[in-house]
């Protein structure tokens, strides 16, 4: 059985693997794995500070769509081209992963300021209850109420695989002018597909802390930790996006 598959698509068994086959003197550890997610996550709020600020700024002047706009844009764009540059080449997570933490930092500011317009306080909530499901898969997963056996592990890989491929749809759907309401709008049924979506993102949390230690077991090169930190942000990122949404539809509905 694979001690450390995840269903994070840029935390998987051959990954690991791949890296065990290079020679290095120095291991992967988990408090150098936390260190790092602590720069990464620093990263990302000063990045997001940067377009939250250009919001604030041109809120009254009607020029929000042209000056945030393509940093929000570009910032998505080099945000998904560097993960997958991260996934081909994890020996290059140290140099790659805080510009990834960068970029993404740029789409969340923009998107964040704007949500925070229409819906004041939504990114507070947001925030507070991404990083609380962080702290309590953390301790799920320390404490053992979540044990990640194999039946679990691929129900969540399932659960996943779903997910993006509904993603996939619901854009070709949006591509070709095909309503969509059902998810985008604010009934009970695209709220509770959204709470679907949050928690299957807050169990991919337990299965990244379970393979990042898993990975520190096995002896990974040093440069791991960073791409370990990276895959955490990864699904961080993906749990505060839902939430932002999750919460705009429930703002809709009062």
């Amino acid at each position: 059985m694979a001690l450390t598959k995840s269903s994070n698509p840029v935390l998987s068994d051959k990954i690991f693997y791949n890296s065990r086959l290079q020679s290095h003197s120095e291991t992967m550890t988990i408090n150098g794995t936390v260190n790092k997610i602590a720069l990464l996550l620093f990263f990302v709020v000063a990045a997001a500070s940067y377009t939250w600020g250009m919001v604030l700024d041109s809120a009254g002047s009607g020029q929000i769509t042209s000056s945030v706009y393509p940093w929000m844009i570009g910032g998505a764009v080099g945000g998904l081209i560097l993960a997958f540059v991260t996934v081909f080449k994890p020996a290059w997570s140290p140099y790659t992963a805080p510009f990834y933490a960068l970029f993404e930092g740029l789409f969340l500011g923009g998107i964040s300021a704007l949500m925070n317009a229409s819906y004041p306080g939504i990114v507070m909530q947001a925030v507070g209850l991404t990083f609380g499901t962080l702290f309590a898969m953390l301790f799920a997963y320390k404490t053992g109420l979540i044990k990640v056996t194999q039946k679990f592990r691929a129900g969540i890989v399932a659960a996943t695989g779903g997910i993006m491929i509904f993603y996939f749809i619901t854009w070709i759907m949006n591509m070709f002018g095909i309503g969509n309401g059902f998810y985008y709008g604010s009934s009970l049924l695209s709220i509770g597909i959204s709470l679907f979506v949050v928690a299957i993102a807050a169990l991919n949390l337990v299965l990244d802390f379970d393979f990042i230690e898993k990975g520190s077991q096995a002896g990974a090169p040093k440069y791991m930790e960073w791409y370990g930190a990276f895959g955490l942000m990864v699904t961080l990122i993906w749990l505060y996006i839902e939430l932002l949404r999750l919460l705009s539809k429930i703002a809709n509905r009062n």
